[in-house]
């Protein structure tokens, strides 16, 4: 007999699925699923067969790995996995052939923001790249799906002004203040913002 038991939650995670330590959390789940395992293992006289490793964790005979001690492996499956997805999936929503005609998506350089909000709710964050030809739209995770259908609208208006030939910065500011019309009634705030690069806005965005 073949008993297959797959868990797609972090409650036995020393981390959570966005790489935030919950040592508390795992202390009091953990030895519930390894009993769990041990019992079922018991009912059914078959040896626990841990499943591959994922970009979140390491099944072992007796739950998880403790990711706190595992080591660099796991430790920033947000950049390598989630926003490159969350950069995919916005981008399903925009109409259109793209290629050539928006701004490069990533930059090592610092980048200059402001934030889109949609009413009451900040739904994501409106940048331009610091020295290239950087600039884009994050995407406020906590937003869930309006952060995405409200960022449609702001980059086609990025395409528009790049092929206009504004540069980055320039188109950032050209949005300053703009409110869409399209239906997703969101506004670009009028303070910028710095970031040390990309990749903490995008943290930013993702984490809170």
């Amino acid at each position: 007999m073949l008993l297959v038991l797959s868990t797609y939650a972090d409650a036995w995670l020393t981390q959570d699925l966005r790489e935030r330590p919950q040592p508390e959390v795992a202390a009091e789940n953990a030895p519930r699923l390894s009993a769990a395992l041990k019992r079922i293992s018991e009912l059914t006289e078959s040896e626990i067969d841990p499943g591959d490793p994922t970009k979140h964790a390491r099944p072992t005979v007796e739950g998880f790995a403790d990711l706190l001690v595992e080591g660099a492996e796991y430790d920033d499956s947000w950049s390598t996995f989630e926003v490159p997805a969350r950069w995919r999936r916005l981008m399903k929503l925009v109409a259109g052939e793209s290629e050539g005609e928006d701004y490069e998506s990533t930059t090592e350089h610092p980048v200059r923001y402001a934030l889109v909000r949609r009413g009451d709710q900040v739904v994501g964050y409106l940048w331009a790249a610091v020295g290239d030809e950087a600039a884009g739209y994050e995407p406020r995770t906590a937003a869930g799906d309006e952060a995405f259908e409200a960022g449609v609208p702001w980059v086609l208006s990025l395409r528009s002004l790049r092929l206009r030939g504004f540069r980055p910065m320039a188109a950032l500011n050209e949005l300053l203040g703009a409110s869409d019309s399209s239906g997703s009634d969101s506004i670009v705030e009028t303070t910028v913002y710095e970031a040390a690069s990309l990749d903490a806005l995008e943290e930013l965005s993702g984490r809170c």
